[in-house]
């Protein structure tokens, strides 16, 4: 009965304003609000301030800076062999596996098709028959996203949507959640060919933020945007484990590889994982 409640729900809320009211919530600035919202929100989801790159509430300008908090350097590691495949970002795992022709596993005996996702047909042939795997991060989670192999971008796309929850009841419970939310989509040319890392927005996400381009969401105008970086000079190429992106409030990530280039490991749902933990290993050619 609860679960339906809350299903029903998150058909019904106004996403759009509730996530408007969270950004300027989580940007206040003034010091007795600002740090006791951090402290109450390390408390509530027991966050390890061991491995924040401060754990003093006043050296972040607001919460919003705290909850896209870096890490001290070491506290993630990428695994060593070179082949290895990392897992893109702190969370549990939602789903890992094949992408059966063109149609990738949700939960539940849910999926959606690649186009769903991508937004349009121009890369769906790059991953038809590929692999995928989607990390949920939780709030209490290091919220920045880092690349699984070395790549140069190609383009991305920003594709408006909904912002439903990416918890698992949510997603057990709605059809087609990730190719309906609100999501930027990256391209990139790998040593394991093509790849996609797509940052999926969420109810009370502010924000998605890449390292190339700055604030990619914040002031969307609710229209698609393709921006295509194949021919900038210099190139924007990132190594292996180099962050990528991060959310303002927390989400998912999926990521897609294209068929036999990429072995990826066994997991179960819900298994808790960090970033730069093997993911998988790159296949020779």
């Amino acid at each position: 009965m609860l679960r339906r409640l809350y299903l029903l729900l998150q058909h019904s809320l106004p996403h759009k304003a509730l996530t408007r009211l969270a950004l300027h919530l989580t940007r206040i600035r003034w010091r007795p609000v600002k740090n006791w919202q951090i402290r109450r929100f390390a408390k509530r989801f027991r966050i390890d301030l061991d491995e924040a790159e401060s754990a003093d509430p006043n050296h972040y300008e607001s919460f919003d800076a705290f909850f896209a908090r870096a890490l001290k350097p070491g506290a993630r590691m990428p695994d060593p062999d070179p082949a290895a495949v990392l897992l893109p970002a702190d969370g549990r795992i939602s789903a890992v596996g094949r992408i059966e022709s063109d149609r990738i596993f949700q939960a539940k005996g849910r999926s959606f098709s690649l186009r769903e996702l991508l937004g349009d047909d121009s890369r769906v042939a790059d991953f038809v028959d590929g692999s995928f795997a989607t990390v949920y991060l939780q709030p209490r989670n290091y919220h920045r996203v880092h690349m699984p192999v070395a790549g140069r971008l190609l383009e991305t796309l920003y594709v408006p949507g909904r912002l439903y929850s990416v918890a698992p009841v949510t997603v057990g419970g709605v059809q087609r959640l990730f190719a309906r939310n609100e999501r930027l989509i990256c391209h990139f040319d790998s040593p394991a060919g093509p790849m996609a890392l797509i940052l999926v927005g969420a109810m009370l996400v502010a924000g998605i933020e890449t390292v190339w381009g700055g604030m990619e969401t914040e002031h969307a105008d609710g229209k698609p945007e393709r921006k295509d970086y194949r021919d900038r000079q210099p190139a924007i190429r990132l190594d292996r484990f180099d962050e990528a992106g991060r959310f303002h409030m927390g989400s998912t990530a999926i990521v897609l590889f294209a068929r036999d280039r990429v072995a990826l490991d066994a997991f179960d749902p819900g298994q808790s994982v960090k970033v730069g933990e093997r993911l998988g290993t790159i296949l020779p050619t």
